[in-house]
């Protein structure tokens, strides 16, 4: 593999710009650096630049398994590199666990920062032919590319996969709430917002804090958002001393052509049979995916991608009863996200609000019912309720610990679907997915920011 992979860094175009995506190994995570990927690789021509995907053994292989509307082996200057990485535990997630954040992946996250060493002596494969070594990695990989600062003709630019608004807020509360412009910030809507109680584990927490000490090493720092949703935040993020200085910033969003509709946290038994009873009495038509969470290896004997992980059960007759009616269908397997909510037939979508989920049901016109669990949701769930305005909240984050009823499901699946206010909640998404959309055509806000990326690292 090695020596493969050497003998491809010498076969590169002489002063060609080589990229070399570092994403961190969460599903949405390995999605959002693959779809860029795709959209720099379609440009390669163009500005002469190689885009390369680096990742572990098992994380290559899952990300190339999950993608979707594009087949990467035909892209001819873009390629998948794996590394070996340490054997790591890869437990079942477990539902009922006090905080949701998945923390049966912990291990795996932490197996993916012995990367470093084989990361480095890749990019100085690369340095010897290349006319320059753009890396682009996810802002919890850090660690992983910190010898890129001993390579003569390597820069790197942090990736944040999650939402501008939700960056905004954890770093501004981390430099103690400084005075801030807020001609376009509700000063009430910051007071209001949940804190990160429940968010995460401490060992991630931990994580993150260690993962941001290697912040100062980049040269700038990408979005995966749209200025046409979040421009403000984006400006602020630029203002603010302790996150950026004079860095550039490219909001390059969105990135999410190919999303699989899936879960890293699973619901309890008791909340799955609320769920079900609550979506059956809405008489709303639903596709509901109902699969087990991701373990850290989905490729492991027992993994819920191949079969064997936890079924949830449903009431007895539950599936033929709403599939004979044609008013329900359920899926046990990975669905294709974007197809679905690229259906005209869609109304809404019950969300927990994944970055990746948000952008991609906003960029289709979708309205949102958000049922956050953990890490960036929460706050997602009030930039899509409070600030957009495209969705609704289902399970509040004050009363996470408690069981949501099936009543307060139907009622809310109800206002969504079938009221005035649900109607012009999807009237703003129709109007929001046609802006995000055009956003990206030629002279679009995210396309003239690709551009201005595009044209800086080949410059």
């Amino acid at each position: 593999m090695a020596n493969h992979q050497k003998n491809e860094a010498n076969e590169m175009k002489k002063g060609e710009v080589v990229v070399a995506m570092v994403p961190f190994p969460a599903q949405g995570h390995l999605n959002q650096l693959l779809q860029l990927s795709r959209l720099i690789s379609s440009y390669s021509y163009t500005y002469n630049v190689s885009v390369h995907y680096v990742a572990s053994f098992t994380h290559a292989h899952q990300a190339k398994l999950r993608v979707q509307g594009w087949d990467p082996r035909l892209q001819p200057n873009f390629h998948f590199h794996h590394f070996p990485t340490p054997h790591f535990h890869s437990p079942p997630p477990n539902p009922n666990a006090s905080v949701q954040f998945p923390a049966h992946l912990e291990s795996s996250f932490e197996a993916s920062l012995q990367l470093r060493h084989p990361v480095a002596a890749l990019l100085r494969d690369f340095s010897g032919t290349a006319r320059r070594i753009i890396v682009i990695h996810d802002s919890l990989m850090g660690s992983v590319i910190q010898d890129v600062a001993s390579i003569r003709n390597a820069e790197s630019y942090t990736f944040h996969s999650v939402s501008a608004f939700s960056i905004f807020l954890f770093l501004w509360e981390a430099a103690g709430k400084p005075a801030l412009n807020l001609k376009e910030v509700k000063l009430k809507l910051l007071e209001d917002i949940p804190s990160l109680d429940g968010c995460f584990t401490l060992e991630f927490l931990n994580f993150i804090t260690t993962q941001h000490q290697f912040k100062e090493l980049n040269s700038g720092n990408i979005y995966n958002t749209c200025k046409s949703i979040e421009g403000c935040y984006v400006d602020l993020l630029e203002g603010l001393e302790i996150y950026g200085g004079k860095k550039k910033h490219w909001a390059l969003g969105p990135c999410n052509p190919t999303q699989m509709l899936g879960t890293t946290t699973p619901l309890t038994g008791e909340q799955i049979k609320e769920l079900a009873i609550g979506l059956e009495q809405s008489k709303q038509k639903f596709i509901w995916v109902l699969r087990d969470a991701d373990k850290g290896d989905v490729f492991s004997s027992s993994s819920s991608s191949s079969g064997e992980g936890r079924r949830a059960q449903l009431p007895e007759g539950y599936e033929e009863r709403v599939g004979g009616r044609g008013v329900g269908l359920v899926v046990r397997d990975w669905a294709p996200q974007l197809e679905i909510l690229g259906h005209s037939s869609t109304g809404g979508f019950m969300s927990h609000c994944g970055w990746n989920s948000c952008l991609e049901s906003i960029s289709m016109g979708v309205p949102i019912a958000a049922w956050p669990m953990h890490s960036d949701q929460p706050r997602n769930t009030v930039l899509v309720s409070q600030v957009l305005k495209v969705g609704l909240v289902v399970r509040d984050w004050a009363q996470r610990e408690q069981l949501v009823a099936a009543s307060t499901i139907e009622k809310k699946v109800r206002r969504l679907m079938a009221s005035r206010e649900g109607d012009a909640t999807r009237k703003r998404a129709a109007e929001l997915g046609v802006t995000i959309r055009r956003s990206m055509d030629e002279g679009g806000v995210s396309r003239k920011e690709l551009d201005s990326f595009l044209a800086h690292i080949t410059r």
